[in-house]
């Protein structure tokens, strides 16, 4: 038996998206399988044992989807799986991507999402896709923080890292720093992502700002165990982080992860909105008990 996928990226942040109808007896072995940065899923001819770079093998996460087209506009439920088997509540970009895939299969260009976080309402137009992220919690039991703090992180250290705590829809632990390229983010961020003071661990977000004041982005992922080419909740983690912190007045302010750029809003009351592209690379089958197989581009 087979399993049909698709795989979408919004700004390298990648993503297999399998209908939730498909039976997938195991989600966790399936994600651990098909994210493999080696062995994973990948175009033929791409990859470590192609020898041709064009197209990444693996993935950040895989994204099981219900569409439920009868609602107006059309709704799908969202579970992320991530490449270590976990689950994580919320995924900017995945949720972009998400809202995209729905949107190709109704011709809707509004989509609602009901993903662990709570609904995301997201516009689609063209390849940019546009979603509601909700509420930004610097609160100590919303990010959460541990039993005994009873106050946010703010500019505080954590393993030797200054970070501010903020919660985008999954936990981030946010860092200014003077230029983000200058940081060992894999030798920093494990302590920091595993600190007692998070109980359910944090994704650990650098970032430097530029003199036009947008902001440019790394992110070590909880779940993905590494760095990621994009994050958007950690985007939106900068902006709330830097507004609270002043270092910046604006609501709106450009974030820019090493797979391009995103644009996010937070407003006075930290509702948070994100922006950017969302496309479709392709699309395959794997093994239900997978070793997954290089496929053709369709």
């Amino acid at each position: 038996m087979s399993i049909s996928y698709e795989k979408y990226h919004g700004t390298s942040n990648d993503f297999v998206i399998v209908d939730a109808d498909e039976y997938v007896p195991d989600r966790g072995a399936f994600a651990r399988e098909v994210c493999d940065r080696r062995d994973g899923v990948g175009v033929s001819g791409s990859g470590a044992t192609g020898g041709s770079t064009d197209e990444s093998v693996g993935a950040d996460g895989v994204l099981f989807l219900a569409l439920e087209p009868r609602f107006s506009p059309p709704r799908a439920v969202m579970t992320l799986v991530q490449p270590d088997g976990s689950t994580a509540k919320m995924c900017g970009n995945g949720a972009r991507c998400a809202a995209k895939w729905a949107a190709e299969r109704t011709g809707a260009d509004t989509v609602m999402l009901d993903t662990q976080a709570g609904t995301r309402r997201a516009e689609i137009d063209g390849e940019r896709v546009t979603i509601e992220m909700g509420h930004v919690s610097f609160d100590a039991r919303g990010v959460p923080l541990g039993a005994e703090r009873e106050y946010p992180i703010v500019a505080e250290e954590v393993e030797g890292l200054e970070v501010t705590a903020v919660n985008t829809g999954v936990p981030h632990a946010v860092a200014f720093v003077d230029d983000v390229a200058d940081v060992d983010l894999e030798s920093v961020a494990p302590a920091v992502r595993n600190a007692d003071v998070f109980p359910d661990g944090a994704n650990v977000t650098l970032a430097s700002r530029r003199e036009d004041g947008s902001f440019d982005q790394r992110t070590y992922e909880r779940g993905v165990e590494g760095e990621t080419q994009s994050c958007g909740t950690g985007a939106v983690a900068i902006v709330a982080a830097a507004r609270r912190l002043g270092r910046i007045e604006r609501p709106t302010a450009a974030v820019f992860p090493p797979g391009g750029r995103l644009d996010v809003t937070v407003t006075d009351e930290n509702e948070a909105v994100l922006a950017g592209p969302a496309e479709r690379e392709f699309e395959g089958e794997v093994s239900s008990t997978p070793k997954p197989r290089r496929v053709t581009r369709a």
